[in-house]
């Protein structure tokens, strides 16, 4: 986590700790904040309801050093990103079924590797499906993913039906004593509607075949694109129920910010994040040591 912050840690988080280091609380420290929080991608209405609520604690406290200013930030930022993830955790009753969201582009199919190496870690036996049969590519990738762990992967031809993956996905699980299946998905179709129409469809397919499935519903997020990021989550999570966030890439960006905004707009706690380009480079999400890393002093 700490060396996946170091483009956001030297960039403009890395300018807020140092404006918050040092001198008085006064009109243009509030206004330079702002602006740095707003440029990190922390979001406009997110950022307007941080210096709202830090105003007014320092106006009632009293407080005059931006030292004091930069805790009391800390804190607020730890609180907005601490959310329930305890409802969407593998539990080990049954075929436990995941499906993996995000658009083309996103990292979906490396995150989806990265999870089934996750669980694989801990001694579950995992079952990948290729349900994103609208790109051979895809179906191809997440297979050679698959001969490199050592995973089974259920496929069809591309242009098939992704419904009948699913059904077959979890009869296999179950035929194969397998404790998760994991999901792959469509990233894009030539509408929005249709996309999302077709993850529904994903969905009833697996709640007919196992109750309570999906128990998990993981949209998958580039965290170098930014303020769109947050735009897809929101058709995302009003179609599908998402139920947790895989923040991929984190690495790769100055603007970690996003995090804020996400949780705070959409409440999905943020359960995973990328933090490189290996099967290893993930981890879990801890909003204690994200925020102590945002603003470390390496």
């Amino acid at each position: 986590m700490q060396q996946s912050l170091t483009r956001t840690r030297h960039s403009y988080f890395g300018r807020i700790r140092g404006l918050l280091s040092r001198g008085e609380v006064n009109e243009a420290l509030w206004q330079e904040l702002e602006e740095l929080l707003i440029q990190a991608d922390v979001g406009v209405g997110t950022t307007v309801a941080l210096i709202e609520r830090l105003r007014e604690q320092a106006d009632r406290e009293g407080l005059r050093e931006a030292r004091a200013i930069r805790e009391i930030l800390k804190g607020d930022l730890k609180r907005m990103v601490t959310l329930d993830r305890e409802g969407s955790r593998y539990r080990g009753d049954g075929l436990w079924v995941i499906l993996v969201v995000g658009v083309n582009g996103s990292g979906k199919t490396t995150t989806i590797a990265k999870l089934a190496r996750y669980h694989q870690d801990r001694g579950r036996r995992v079952l990948l499906a290729a349900a994103d049969t609208f790109r051979a590519a895809a179906i191809d990738q997440l297979k050679i993913w698959g001969q490199r762990m050592g995973v089974d992967v259920v496929a069809h031809q591309p242009g098939g039906d992704s419904g009948a993956v699913v059904y077959d996905a979890i009869e296999a699980g179950r035929a194969r004593e397998a404790d998760l299946l994991i999901i792959d998905t469509a990233g894009r179709l030539h509408t929005k509607y249709n996309l999302m129409e077709e993850l529904k469809k994903l969905r009833r397919v697996a709640a007919s075949k196992v109750l309570g499935a999906p128990q998990e519903v993981i949209l998958v997020l580039d965290a170098t694109t930014g303020q769109n990021a947050l735009t897809q989550a929101k058709y995302f999570q009003e179609a599908v129920e998402v139920t947790g966030l895989f923040l991929a890439k984190l690495d790769g960006t100055a603007k970690g910010g996003i995090v804020f905004a996400i949780a705070r707009e959409l409440g999905i706690p943020i359960q995973y994040v990328g933090t490189g380009e290996r099967l290893e480079d993930m981890a879990e999400f801890d909003a204690e040591e994200f925020v102590e890393g945002l603003f470390a002093e390496s």
